[in-house]
């Protein structure tokens, strides 16, 4: 099979090219493209050999788009204009000009590209940027399916929903098998949206997949919680930590400040737990819905800890709390929930703090891998 020249749009840290990578599909990134200093730093750290380009995509024109005669588009455009914890600007938001100039290039190109993927947050699949970005696809012919997909569903105890579009030049339909959950109940299913005329898409009720409270959780959450842990499809986490002698587990310990305010809404995990909660790009400098940490002492039970908690003074508290050894997970676990492989690396002048914001970026390296196989299958 001939390599497929890819143009990777929004590049970030090289979440896409390892999922290519990963894929086993021969192929040639002809070309990088994103405006994140810190990122491009790390992308280049990791694929010195790939031409990475630090402008604005609304700063390329179309001759030097035709110039690169790509075969396939990956894209993650800025996903702001469309979280829920955002103001929800959609096509008013200026962040989304940029995804907006691709769409207006993309029949002007002299030769459409055979396939595109693009990723971005739960949200997107109502707005009126995908509505935009379904019309133009159709009126260029290609055939395309959208999906909003968990990393549980590929077994990685990570919840992540995200929705995926993937789409090829061709009326045939694309078919194959995509990975699924091991419980149609559960909230972080896979879901295929079939696309119609009218643009519209109707989700789910069960798309449902925010930050759980820990002790101030309902029974519904706890119970979600437990179901998770004994699904054993999904892999426990253990398999996913650094090795203790390759840690020092200190500069990883939550402060007594954040125990004490933040006791009852952290989400925490054990090593063998199936599950932990999306990794944000605040993680490690805010706590709430930014991911989960981990339990390191496990003589300790959780329950005991805090059963009655708020009858004792501060000082009982946190000894209490100190007891159970909870500390956040290091970048390069968070790397590891996320798919990236032991090759990847951050620069050694990158900090702590820029390597978790980069990662909360990012994507789910092994679901792309999996789409893209379905995809160019």
């Amino acid at each position: 099979m001939e390599k497929l020249r890819v143009l990777e749009l929004y590049s970030g840290i090289g979440g896409m090219h390892y999922a290519l990578n990963k894929s086993g599909i021969p192929v040639q990134v002809v070309a990088a493209i994103d405006i994140n200093t810190v990122a491009n730093q790390i992308y280049r750290h990791n694929f010195p050999d790939t031409p990475l380009w630090n402008k604005t995509i609304e700063g390329i024109t179309l001759d030097d788009f035709n110039a690169l005669s790509f075969d396939m588009i990956l894209m993650s455009p800025p996903c702001q204009p469309f979280t829920r914890l955002g103001l929800q600007g959609d096509l008013a938001d200026p962040r989304t000009k940029s995804f907006l100039y691709i769409l207006d290039l993309l029949p002007r190109l002299c030769r459409l590209p055979l396939y595109i993927l693009l990723e971005n947050v739960k949200g997107f699949e109502c707005s009126s940027a995908r509505e935009h970005l379904v019309k133009t696809l159709m009126e260029c012919g290609y055939t395309f399916q959208e999906i909003m997909i968990s990393p549980t569903s590929v077994g990685i105890p990570n919840s992540r929903l995200r929705y995926f579009l993937i789409a090829k030049i061709s009326m045939e339909k694309i078919s194959g098998t995509l990975p699924h959950p091991a419980e149609s109940g559960s909230p972080e299913q896979l879901t295929v949206f079939s696309h119609s005329h009218s643009g519209t898409c109707q989700p789910g009720d069960k798309l449902q997949a925010g930050h759980v409270l820990y002790k101030l959780e309902t029974t519904m959450d706890a119970q979600r919680k437990m179901n998770q842990n004994n699904d054993l499809t999904v892999r426990q986490i253990q398999e996913f930590l650094e090795p203790q002698t390759d840690v020092n587990m200190e500069l990883y310990l939550l402060p007594p400040k954040t125990l004490l305010r933040y006791a009852l809404i952290l989400d925490i995990v054990k090593p063998t737990c199936r599950r932990s909660v999306c990794f944000t790009k605040g993680y490690g400098r805010y706590v709430e819905g930014t991911g989960s940490v981990l339990q390191c002492c496990m003589e300790t039970e959780m329950e005991i800890v805090f059963k009655g908690l708020d009858q004792y003074s501060e000082e009982e508290k946190l000894q209490r709390l100190l007891k159970l050894k909870l500390r956040y997970f290091t970048p390069r676990e968070v790397a590891n929930l996320m798919g990236f492989p032991q090759s990847f690396s951050f620069p050694e002048h990158i900090r702590t703090k820029q390597q978790y914001r980069v990662l909360g970026n990012s994507l789910n390296v092994d679901v792309v891998a999996r789409l893209l196989q379905l995809l160019v299958s």
